[in-house]
C-alpha cells in the first residue's frame, strides 16, 4: 500500500497568463510527512514554480473516514507550469510527480503532441444550457462560450456546410465570469441564445459552430431527438421506463393496475389542463386502499357520533348519505338522526330499510324547535367522544371517518375539517371543488368558509355549549367559533372527504337575510368571548361578513421609505399619504442612498420645510434593501414600522387604520395590504411560501374586483408572508427577530422577515381594506441585467438553504392540491415517476 495518495480533478490552460497549463487537485501522504513537485521533460528535472495548497473539506471527511488519516490540512493543490507550450516543443514527454522520501508517484504526463492539441482545444470552451423547440417548429439553444484569443465568432450550418439563417443574441455571464476568472477589463458577453426557424430545413441535425482565429468547435444539436422527447408519447414510454421500473411496480402495488393506467395516461399533462372530474378519480382511495383501511387497527378507536338532522323527506336522498356512512372503511360510528319531518313516513322508512344497523339512533322531533333545537335533540343521542356534524344532504367519501380517526391518532386532533366539492342531484357529477387553508381565525371570521361537515372532540363541545336558538340559520358558524375558541389542535384534512348534494335554494330573501343577521351577531358574541372589542357588518356578499376592530391609543407609525432619485415617484407617494391618511400620529423616515442628481437633494430640503413630520435618513454604502431598512428602524420613534416602497399611491384613506386594528392583535405580528398596478390589476394580495419554487405572489393580474379563488381576493385572512412593499410590523416584533437578514441585498428579504415572524409565533394578516397602487421597480430596476441576475440566484439560494424544512412541508394557508407553478391556484397534476 502506497504512501502517497493523491487525485487530479482538472487541467486548464490559459492563452494570456503567460502560456500557463495550471493542475489542480489533492495530495497527501499516510505517515503526514511533506511531499514535494518536480516536473520532467524528457526525464529530466525542470523548474517549477512552488504550488498553491489549499482546504479540501469534499476531500477530508472521506480521507478520514476511510483511509484512517486523523489530521487532513491544506491537502489541495494547484500546479501552474508556464509556458507550456514552449516546453512541448523543447521535449517529447512531460511529467509532473509527487515524492515524499523515496516514493514517486506520476501524476500527470503527456507527450508534446498531446499537449499542443490540449492548449489548442482549450482556446475555445462551450456549454450548452438548454435545447428546446416550441411552436413546434421553434428551435432555442442556450448557452455560453469563451475564446482565450478574441471574440469568438457563432453561425449556424445545415449536416451539409451550409450555413442557415438564425437569429443570435449575446449576453453577459457574470456567473461564467467568476468560474473562469475573468478579469473586469476582459468582460463581454459570453452568453449566448440562438434561434432557427426549423421550418427552412429539413435537416434531423444542426450544426452550431464555435469558430476562433485558428480553431474551430461544433456542436450537433438532434432535433429528431428534441422533437420526440416533446411527444405526449414519450413521455409515457419515459414513465415506462426500465429506470422507473421498480417505482411503477411499487405504484401498481399501492393503487392498482386500473389507476396506474389512469396515471401513465395523464402524465403529459400540465397542471390545471386536467378536468376536475377526471382529477378526482386520481385523489379519491380505490378499492384496494380501501380494503387496506377496513383491516387497519388504530392504538385509540374512539366513537364517532354522527349528528344530524332530517327535514328533508326524499328517501332516495336519505338513503344515499346513510348508506355512504354504512360503507365506511371505519366502523366505530354512531348515526345520530333527529326527524324534524311532518308525519311518520322517515321514521318508518329508516325502521323497514336499516332495522339490523345497531349504529343508527333515532330521535322522532315531537315539537320543532327550530334547527338549533333539533340539533340538540340530536346531540343527546350522541355518545362517542367525538362528535361529527353533516348536513343531511352530505355524502362522505367511504374513507371519510378513518381520515379523521387518523388524523385523531396521529396529530392529537381536537377539531377536524375536511375539503370538499358538490355532487350533482344524480349522483353522477361532481364539480365546485373548495380546497381549504389550514386553519385561519381571521378567514373564519369573514365566512364560514369550513362548511358543514366538521368533527369535534366531544368534552370540548360541551366546553362551549349546546346549540342556542337565537341564532338560527346561522347556528354552524356560531357553534364553529364557539368550538375553535376551545380547540386547542384544530386539523385540515387536504382532501375532498365529503360532497353536498346541489339542491335548490328554497330559502326566501328575507329569511336569509335574517340568518346572515343571526351569524353577524354570532361573530360580535364571538368577539366578546375572545375580549377583542369589535363591531361586525354585513360585507357586500351574502354570507359575508367585515369586521372593525377598536384601535387601542394614538401609537405612533414610523413610515420608512428607502429612495434613490426618482423624486417625481418620491413626491407621487409622499404628498398621497400627506394628503389621504386620516390617522394623525405618524413620521415619515426617508432613507436617501446613493442617489446622483442634485435636483433629489433640492427636493429633500423642500420636503422637510411642506411636512414636519418627515425626516431624511442617509446611507452612504452601497444599496442593500436589508440594511438599509434596518438602519432606519434604529433611528425610527414609532411602536409600529410600516415599510413602504417609494414607488407607490395611496387609495384607501384610513390604510393606516385599516392595518394597524390587526396588527395591535395580541397574537399578530405584521399587516401586508392589498397592491394594484396602474392598469387595476392584482399586484399584491398575499405570498405563497413555494410558489414558482420560492416564494409569489397569489392570484397576480387579476381583475381589481375580482374575488379570487374562494374569495381569498376579498377577505382580511391569516397568511404566510406579504410583500415589504407596503408591510406593517410591530416594533417589538421586529427586533426581536432581529429584523432584516442583510445577506438578503434585494430578494426575499421580506418574505425571510415574514418567516422569522411566523417562527417566533405570532401571526400574519392580509387585509383587502388597505389599498394603494405600487408601480413596481420603476425606482429599483427590474433583474435585467447579469450582475443582478447572478445575485438573485444566490439569494434565491439563501432563502432555500434557510428554509429548506419549510419549503418542503408547503404552505399552510394554500392547500396542496393547488399547483405550485402558477399563480391562478388551478389544480395540481400528480408527480411523475422519475419527475
Amino acid at each position: 500500500m502506497g504512501n502517497i495518495l493523491w487525485s487530479v480533478d482538472k487541467k486548464i490552460y490559459s492563452d494570456k497568463e503567460d502560456h500557463t497549463l495550471a493542475i489542480t487537485g489533492w495530495a497527501i501522504t499516510r505517515n503526514q510527512s511533506e511531499c514535494d513537485f518536480i516536473l520532467y521533460g524528457s526525464g529530466k528535472e525542470l523548474f517549477v514554480p512552488e504550488p498553491s495548497r489549499c482546504e479540501r473539506a469534499d476531500v477530508a471527511k472521506d480521507l478520514k473516514e476511510t483511509k484512517d488519516i486523523k489530521e487532513v490540512g491544506n491537502v489541495g493543490f494547484t500546479v501552474k507550469i508556464p509556458e507550456i507550450i514552449k516546453l512541448a516543443e523543447e521535449h517529447e514527454k512531460l511529467q509532473l510527480a509527487l515524492r515524499a522520501g523515496d516514493e514517486k508517484e506520476i501524476i500527470w504526463e503527456a507527450t508534446a503532441a498531446e499537449v499542443k492539441d490540449f492548449c489548442e482545444e482549450s482556446l475555445i470552451e462551450y456549454h450548452i444550457d438548454e435545447e428546446q423547440i416550441t411552436q413546434e417548429s421553434i428551435l432555442t439553444v442556450r448557452g455560453w462560450v469563451v475564446n482565450q484569443l478574441e471574440p469568438d465568432e457563432i453561425f449556424v450550418q445545415g449536416t451539409d456546410g451550409k450555413v442557415l439563417e438564425c437569429t443570435i443574441t449575446r449576453q453577459r455571464r457574470p456567473d461564467v465570469e467568476e468560474a473562469k476568472g475573468i478579469s473586469e477589463e476582459e468582460k463581454r458577453n459570453l452568453g449566448f441564445s440562438i434561434t432557427v426557424n426549423l421550418e427552412n430545413t429539413n435537416d434531423q441535425n444542426i450544426c452550431i459552430c464555435f469558430r476562433g482565429k485558428d480553431v474551430q468547435k461544433i456542436y450537433t444539436v438532434n432535433v429528431k431527438k428534441i422533437k420526440r422527447e416533446n411527444t405526449g408519447l414519450y413521455q409515457q414510454m419515459k414513465l415506462l421506463s426500465l429506470k422507473n421500473r421498480q417505482k411503477n411496480q411499487e405504484y401498481i402495488k399501492k393503487n392498482g393496475i386500473g389507476r396506474f393506467i389512469r396515471y401513465v395516461r395523464n402524465s403529459q399533462l400540465k397542471d390545471g389542463d386536467q378536468d376536475y372530474e377526471d382529477w378526482l378519480k386520481d385523489h379519491v382511495a380505490f378499492r384496494k386502499e380501501l380494503k387496506r383501511q377496513r383491516n387497519a387497527v388504530f392504538s385509540y378507536s374512539p366513537l364517532i357520533s354522527i349528528v344530524m338532522v332530517v327535514t328533508d323527506t326524499d328517501e332516495q336522498r336519505l338513503k344515499s348519505v346513510i348508506d355512504a356512512y354504512t360503507e365506511q372503511t371505519y366502523g366505530n360510528w354512531q348515526l345520530c338522526l333527529a326527524d324534524a319531518c311532518e308525519g311518520e313516513e322517515t321514521g318508518e322508512f329508516l325502521r323497514k330499510k336499516y332495522k339490523k344497523e345497531i349504529r343508527l339512533s333515532y330521535k322522532k322531533v315531537t315539537e320543532n324547535n327550530g334547527i338549533s333545537g333539533n340539533l340538540n335533540a340530536s346531540l343527546k343521542l350522541a355518545m362517542g367522544e367525538y362528535v361529527l356534524f353533516a348536513g343531511q344532504e352530505i355524502i362522505p367519501e367511504p374513507d371519510a371517518l378513518f381520515q379523521m380517526v387518523k388524523a385523531i391518532t396521529e396529530k392529537k386532533a381536537d377539531m377536524i375539517y375536511t375539503d370538499e366539492d358538490e355532487i350533482s342531484a344524480d349522483g353522477k357529477h361532481y364539480s365546485e371543488p373548495e380546497f381549504k387553508p389550514d386553519f385561519n381565525l381571521f378567514r373564519l371570521r369573514e365566512n364560514n368558509y369550513i362548511g358543514q361537515f366538521w368533527a369535534i372532540r366531544k368534552e370540548i363541545l360541551e366546553q362551549a355549549g349546546k346549540f342556542d336558538p337565537e341564532y338560527d340559520g346561522a347556528q354552524d358558524y356560531d357553534m364553529l367559533l364557539r368550538c375553535s375558541e376551545q380547540a386547542e389542535n384544530i386539523v385540515h384534512i387536504p382532501k375532498i372527504l365529503c360532497h353536498p348534494m346541489k339542491a335548490e335554494n328554497l330559502i326566501t330573501e328575507e329569511q336569509e337575510k335574517k340568518n346572515w343577521e343571526a351569524g353577524r351577531k354570532a361573530l360580535e358574541e364571538h368577539y366578546r368571548r375572545a375580549e377583542v372589542s369589535a363591531t361586525a357588518e354585513l360585507a357586500d356578499k351574502k354570507g359575508w361578513y367585515r369586521s372593525h376592530l377598536t384601535i387601542s391609543g394614538e401609537p405612533m407609525i414610523s413610515v420608512i421609505i428607502p429612495s434613490k432619485d426618482h423624486i417625481n415617484d418620491l413626491e407621487l407617494c409622499i404628498s398621497s399619504i400627506e394628503e389621504k391618511t386620516t390617522w394623525k400620529n405618524y413620521e415619515i423616515i426617508i432613507v436617501e442612498n446613493n442617489s446622483v442628481e442634485k435636483e433629489t437633494f433640492v427636493y429633500y430640503e423642500t420636503l422637510k420645510n411642506r411636512y414636519p413630520n418627515v425626516r431624511i435618513l442617509t446611507w452612504k454604502k452601497e444599496f442593500n434593501y436589508s440594511a438599509i431598512n434596518n438602519f432606519a428602524v434604529r433611528e425610527a420613534q414609532g411602536e409600529y414600522l410600516l415599510f413602504l416602497n417609494n414607488d407607490v399611491e395611496i387609495i384607501t384613506e384610513n390604510w393606516l387604520e385599516e392595518m394597524l386594528q390587526l396588527c395591535q392583535q395580541k397574537d399578530v405580528g405584521m399587516v401586508g395590504a392589498k397592491l394594484y398596478y396602474p392598469d387595476d390589476t392584482i399586484q399584491h394580495a398575499g405570498v405563497v411560501v413555494g410558489l414558482g419554487g420560492v416564494a409569489a405572489h397569489v392570484l397576480c393580474k387579476l381583475p381589481r374586483d375580482a374575488e379570487g379563488y374562494m374569495g381569498r381576493l376579498r377577505c382580511v385572512q391569516e397568511i404566510s408572508a406579504v410583500t415589504a412593499a407596503c408591510m406593517m410590523v410591530k416594533t417589538s416584533v421586529f427586533k426581536a427577530v432581529r429584523g432584516f437578514d442583510e445577506e438578503l441585498k434585494v430578494a426575499f428579504n421580506d418574505i425571510d422577515l415574514c418567516m422569522k415572524v411566523r417562527k417566533y409565533g405570532v401571526k400574519i394578516i392580509f387585509t383587502p381594506y388597505a389599498e394603494l397602487y405600487h408601480y413596481e421597480s420603476k425606482s429599483r430596476g427590474m433583474e435585467d441585467t447579469p450582475e443582478k441576475q447572478l445575485r438573485f440566484s444566490r439569494e434565491v439560494n439563501c432563502f432555500r438553504r434557510k428554509w429548506e424544512r419549510e419549503l418542503l412541508k408547503g404552505d399552510p394557508y394554500y392547500n396542496p392540491n393547488l399547483t405550485l407553478n402558477n399563480t391562478d391556484c388551478s389544480l395540481r397534476k400528480q408527480e411523475k415517476n422519475g419527475d
